[in-house]
């Protein structure tokens, strides 16, 4: 089908909100179809998440018809279920390029458009800014209203709750709309996950609110409602579960359908008109209205490439395996070594591959929810009894937990293992998802082991030596994707000693430094500029960011005068600074250039495109190396000249 000259009846029309105020009923529900429709037909060939926003459809074309953005703040937890909102809100065409490097961002973004009140990415943050937009419009008196829409599994996070404790002490006027799906990415787990399914599953909760909604229609609604509290609301809430929520000083209405657009915006037009703060419990359809994505919620979280006509998906060429592969497989062999192995993640089991131990030895594997900050005090708490516990963190989440880190793990030096997937670059996600500060933010602190892997055979013999070390944090950090098809699954395991390289290529001129999977790509490049220029640089693997190899260092400075570090981190901190820092303390002056990060957010993108932007693919560190031996050789000719 060519996205071009799919024509819709309603959607075509609305260019933003205004514009679906005057719908009927009837419209409003064929607007909500066409935009499933055409959100499938662009994600089957511009990937996103598409199974979290075709269950979001209604409610979200309820709040624009109920309320008034960008005057009331519409304020989206995560905004993996914003796609509807970003369609009808001017973005209609651009987000045939959603996700794309110079197209709009997958996730709210306060640049992008008034109507993305506050930016999203990460976890449990829309009730504390919902409440802070209350708040700030209490102060200016501009009677705007705030509203936060967080899904079930972002309620697991303590930040969540923190900001529910603080709106209902304050009685700010503030309305949380809990979109329950009983699915985040995996399958929701833990108490608030039973909580929930406790209230929308109890028999007597559920006839007495139908008759209770039931009666909303009329115009006795404060009354009615006064009427309940006085009489049925203490059994209510004691018998169904809204007790945390009441306790916490909000009024709890629900659970509603909420892929009902009718009963969505009728009961919003009723809270509207209440004041305090108000929590709506709505129940429904991750992947709704499309069969393969209602079938398997998980895999159509992001289901990459697909046919929307069989909802066949077209799996990548690539035949290598991928680093949470690597990590998963390695993770099972070494629990099955050691009796004292447990993993822990932060619910990312398929995503960083845990799900390989969950399934073969789930007494050994915890998924704690999307709760960062927990996962490492939890992992301390295991290894301060003795286990050695793997948490598994993405890099960019991992820095919500920096001073669990520092505080619970560094400062009693216990041996926990933290392993960051999708450390640097990680592609169409953007800003809040690249893992570019972890070298630099970690290098910080004292007695952390930072480790970045070239290949997949130095990630699975990292992960043994860290079993076998009794210092912590053990941190090894590798990027989202492929390897590099090393034959990993039939090596034998080896130690590393902390804080020791390797050098990959004798040379001369220069001495490239690189860590992670660039130290390949520095060999690559080495070969270009020895086939184009006849000299080739010398290529080390700094393999340890922290302790840093200073024999290497040492031999290096001995024998260069120029060096070039190549890291997927930001520029200011990681291996750029710890060279700088080495050769600084020493009065080396020796020339430094680094390739990385730059000192800015990087948009998004495909890894590739974000990867050479920044001159770390193999062709601009090739650029990178030869204009630099330019320059050695023209300082040579006049040094010979005089």
């Amino acid at each position: 089908m060519d996205q071009n000259h799919t024509t819709y009846n309603i959607l075509d029309k609305v260019d933003s909100p205004k514009d679906i105020k005057g719908l009927s009923i009837g419209e409003l529900r064929e607007l909500c179809a066409e935009i499933r429709s055409y959100m499938i037909e662009c994600c089957s060939i511009n990937p996103g998440h598409l199974g979290s926003s075709l269950g979001a459809v209604e409610l979200i074309v309820g709040l624009h018809y109920v309320y008034d953005a960008p005057q009331d703040k519409l304020v989206f937890d995560v905004g993996h279920q914003a796609y509807a909102h970003k369609i009808i809100t001017g973005r209609r065409e651009a987000f045939r390029k959603n996700r794309m490097k110079d197209g709009i961002s997958g996730f709210p973004k306060r640049s992008e458009s008034e109507y993305d009140a506050f930016g999203a990415g990460h976890s449990s943050t829309s009730i504390s800014a919902a409440l802070g937009f209350a708040e700030a419009a209490k102060q200016q008196k501009l009677g705007h209203k705030a509203v936060a829409l967080i899904g079930d599994g972002s309620l697991t996070g303590g930040l969540a709750f923190e900001g529910l404790n603080n709106a209902g002490a304050a009685k700010t006027d503030i309305l949380v709309i809990l979109n329950d799906n009983n699915i985040s990415i995996d399958r929701n787990i833990g108490a608030i996950h039973e909580y929930l399914l406790n209230i929308t599953t109890d028999p007597r909760y559920n006839k007495a609110k139908k008759h209770i909604w039931d009666k909303l229609g009329d115009g006795r609604f404060r009354k009615l409602i006064q009427k309940m509290v006085v009489g049925t609301k203490s059994y209510l809430v004691r018998h169904s579960g809204g007790d945390l929520f009441e306790a916490m000083g909000f009024r709890y209405f629900g659970p509603i359908d909420g892929n009902d657009i009718e009963q969505v915006i009728r009961t919003l037009q009723k809270l509207k008109e209440l004041g305090g703060p108000l929590i709506l419990h709505t129940l429904t359809t991750k992947g709704k209205g499309y069969a393969p994505a209602e079938a398997n919620q998980t895999v159509w979280h992001a289901p990459g490439i697909f046919d929307p006509e069989t909802g066949e998906r077209i799996k990548s060429e690539k035949g290598e395996s991928r680093y949470q592969d690597v990590f998963g497989a390695t993770l099972l062999e070494l629990a099955k070594m050691n009796p004292k192995v447990v993993g822990i993640t932060p619910a990312m089991a398929s995503g960083c591959g845990m799900n390989i131990l969950a399934k073969e030895m789930p007494d050994r594997f915890y998924d704690v929810g999307i709760e960062e900050e927990h996962a490492v005090t939890f992992s301390a708490g295991l290894a301060a009894g003795g286990m050695k516990p793997f948490c598994n963190i993405y890099s960019s989440f991992s820095q919500r937990a920096l001073d669990q880190i520092i505080h619970d793990v560094a400062l009693q030096n216990l041996p926990v293992v933290l392993c960051l997937d999708r450390g640097g670059i990680v592609g169409e996600d953007g800003a809040t998802h690249h893992g570019c500060y972890d070298m630099a933010l970690y290098r910080t602190i004292p007695g952390a082991i930072i480790a970045a892997p070239k290949d997949e055979i130095e990630l699975k013999n990292m992960m043994y030596s860290a079993m076998l070390s009794e210092d912590g944090p053990y941190i090894i950090r590798y990027p989202r994707g492929y390897g590099e098809g090393t034959g990993w699954q039939t090596s034998e395991f080896e130690e590393y000693a902390a804080g020791k390289g390797e050098k990959l290529k004798d040379g001369e001129d220069i001495a490239v430094i690189a860590a992670g999977p660039f130290a390949n790509r520095a060999v690559e490049a080495a070969e270009i500029v020895k086939e184009k220029t006849g000299r080739c640089p010398a290529i080390y693997n700094i393999r340890y960011i922290k302790p840093v190899d200073e024999d290497m260092l040492e031999e290096i400075c001995g024998k260069f005068d120029e060096i070039i570090t190549i890291e997927d981190g930001c520029i200011t901190g990681g291996l750029y600074g710890c060279v700088a820092e080495y050769t600084a303390q020493r009065d080396k002056g020796i020339s430094i250039t680094p390739i990385a990060i730059p000192d800015s957010y990087l948009s998004q993108g495909t890894q590739e495109e974000l990867r050479d932007e920044c001159g770390l693919t193999t062709r601009r560190i090739a650029e990178t190396i030869e204009g630099k031996m330019k320059k050695i050789s023209k300082k040579d000719r006049k040094v010979l000249e005089i």
